[in-house]
C-alpha cells in the first residue's frame, strides 16, 4: 500500500515538520508514505487555478483520490479506517490525499478527485491540516489491525 499526501507549499514551522516526521516514521510499519508538494501562490481565485494546475501534474494516473474539502464527507476514525481497508481490499494499491492552499482546491483537481472528504466544518491551516491527515492514517491502520491506541 502506498499513500501519498500531495499538498500546496511548504512547513516552514518546525513543529509541523516533527510531528509530520514522527508520523510518517509510525506508518512505515503499515505502508510506505510519501508527502509531495507544490509551489503555493499570493491569494487569489486565478492562485487556486495556478495551484490546482500544479497538483494535476504531479496526481498519478491509477491512484484512488481523496481531496480534502469542507463540503466533503464526514467520516469517524473508524469510518475512515474502513474506507482505507475497503479501497486496499478492492485492489486499490496506491492512495492520494490532496490538501489545498489557504485559497483551497480548483474546480479541476475536486472533479478529479474520486472522494472528498471533510475533517469538520470548520477551517483549518492547512499546514496544521497535514498534521491531522498523518495522524489519522495512523489511527486508522491502529484500527484496521485492532491495535491499541490513545483516544
Amino acid at each position: 500500500m502506498k499513500i501519498t499526501v500531495l499538498c500546496v507549499g511548504k512547513i516552514k514551522e518546525a513543529f509541523y515538520r516533527d510531528a509530520i516526521k514522527e508520523y510518517k516514521k509510525r506508518l512505515g510499519a503499515y505502508c510506505e508514505v510519501s508527502i509531495v508538494e507544490v509551489a503555493d501562490e499570493a491569494d487569489g481565485r486565478e492562485a487556486v487555478v495556478t495551484e490546482g494546475n500544479r497538483i494535476m501534474e504531479k496526481l498519478p494516473k491509477s491512484a484512488y483520490v481523496i481531496a480534502l474539502a469542507i463540503d466533503g464527507k464526514k467520516l469517524s476514525s473508524e469510518g475512515l479506517s474502513q474506507k482505507l481497508n475497503d479501497l486496499m481490499v478492492s485492489g486499490n494499491s496506491h492512495i492520494v490525499f490532496i490538501i489545498g492552499g489557504s485559497g483551497g482546491l480548483s474546480d479541476e483537481v475536486i472533479e478529479a478527485s474520486d472522494m472528498k472528504l471533510s475533517f469538520s466544518d470548520m477551517t483549518f491551516p492547512h499546514m496544521l491540516m497535514r498534521v491531522i491527515l498523518m495522524e489519522q492514517i495512523y489511527r486508522s491502520f491502529k484500527i484496521m489491525r485492532n491495535e491499541p491506541y490513545h483516544k
